[in-house]
């Protein structure tokens, strides 16, 4: 539902470039344009509103650290055991 003046496929587009909204990877006019619609369009905004609150979760519930024991055992399984597992 775009706003009035704005493009019909303005939602479209909002949408498809929500990631790279929320990452910060869009040009300042780009970001400004979305940031226009989002304020003016309550089902996108919802849609952008889930996928921060979402980021936001997970990246909360990811901060745990891999016990010890698994880095190794994956170490193993992917033949590193002398090396530095990344994880």
């Amino acid at each position: 539902m775009s706003t009035m003046g704005e493009r019909p496929d303005m939602c479209g587009d909002a949408v498809h470039q929500l990631y790279l909204y929320l990452d910060g990877e869009l040009t300042p006019e780009k970001r400004e344009l979305i940031q226009h619609h989002l304020d003016g369009c309550p089902p996108c905004f919802e849609a952008y509103d889930f996928e921060a609150e979402l980021r936001m979760v997970i990246a909360h519930k990811c901060r745990e650290q891999v016990p010890e024991q698994l880095r190794a055992r994956v170490a193993r399984a992917l033949g590193l055991e002398g090396s530095e597992p990344q994880l």
